[in-house]
């Protein structure tokens, strides 16, 4: 059985690409806030495969306690990865994660989750 365990998640991208051999590939980033204040962005292959979300310890691109830098990273990473789409023959597109979409999940995490 599956287990989901992205509660602490506060925005995701997902980007569709091709890998080494032409097989379809989805990478997922997303930023999420940890234990302690830690802001923390991670990326994702092809996380539908997995038996598990939980994401592994090296899908972690960026640990640190301030929001403008995990949004610097997570918007870096995305734009990497839509560029390799694009590349690749795939018309990517996706939004940047913005400071605003992070602050409503945000305050209902710590007010309550309300």
């Amino acid at each position: 059985m599956k287990r989901h365990s992205t509660e602490g998640r506060f925005a995701e991208r997902v980007v569709s690409g091709v890998d080494d051999r032409g097989s379809d590939e989805r990478i997922v980033i997303w930023i999420e806030r940890k234990a302690g204040a830690l802001w923390a962005v991670g990326r994702a292959v092809n996380p539908q495969h997995r038996s598990t979300d939980d994401p592994r310890p090296d899908d972690y691109v960026f640990e640190g306690y301030e929001l403008e830098d995990a949004l610097d990273r997570a918007n870096g990473t995305l734009a990497d990865d839509l560029q390799v789409s694009t590349q690749d023959g795939r018309a990517a597109a996706a939004e940047p994660f913005t400071r605003e979409e992070i602050l409503k999940p945000l305050e209902r995490w710590f007010f309550g989750r309300r």
